[in-house]
């Protein structure tokens, strides 16, 4: 028997350093453990870094979204009110997401860093591994596996409300509340 590997931390080459690692630190509420050398190790749980940066000596082209390479990082949150609670106070920071997305599968907000790497702010709209599976292999899903747009703020006001989280977190919310919002993977590609 082979042992499964369990994910580590992802490590990005900048040659902003101090705004990524300002960036990142407030975004995932996560702190330095240390820098320096052309080094910065961040992280917000029992792992002694989930973030690396790995300071470039010379001024590096933007992110091209023609280019391959990694997409995303996503970070899972426990609640929709946890979401939202981190979305608030992000926006209180001027930082805002490029797009919102209701995969049906998750409730994802897409944030790009100063150097245009997505990350992705979420909730999984399941309770397990196997209820997820199975709407991945459903007709919804199977017809629009990306997703539809939503507003986040009518999303608070909908729980605010007492809306169930289990009707807010679907397609059909989202496009109830936000039919006319574009494509979001257009977003996701640009």
């Amino acid at each position: 028997m082979t042992s499964t590997p369990k994910f580590a931390h992802v490590v990005l080459q900048t040659s902003r350093f101090d705004e990524m690692r300002d960036w990142y630190c407030t975004v995932l509420d996560a702190h330095v453990v240390y820098e320096g050398h052309g080094l910065c190790f961040i992280t917000f749980d029992e792992e002694h870094h989930r973030v690396a940066l790995l300071g470039a000596p010379v001024e590096l082209a933007p992110r091209n979204p023609g280019a391959a390479g990694m997409h995303h990082t996503a970070y899972t949150f426990d609640t929709l009110q946890d979401l939202l609670d981190r979305y608030d106070r992000l926006k209180d920071k001027g930082i805002e997401p490029k797009v919102p997305i209701q995969h049906g599968v998750t409730t994802s907000l897409y944030y790009q860093d100063p150097d245009g790497n997505f990350v992705e702010l979420q909730i999984d709209n399941f309770a397990t591994p196997e209820e997820a599976t199975e709407y991945m292999h459903g007709p919804e899903y199977g017809n629009n596996p990306v997703g539809v747009s939503f507003v986040p703020e009518l999303m608070r006001e909908a729980l605010t409300m007492g809306t169930p989280v289990s009707e807010i977190t679907t397609h059909a919310w989202a496009l109830e509340t936000s039919p006319h919002l574009p494509d979001p993977m257009v977003a996701l590609t640009s």
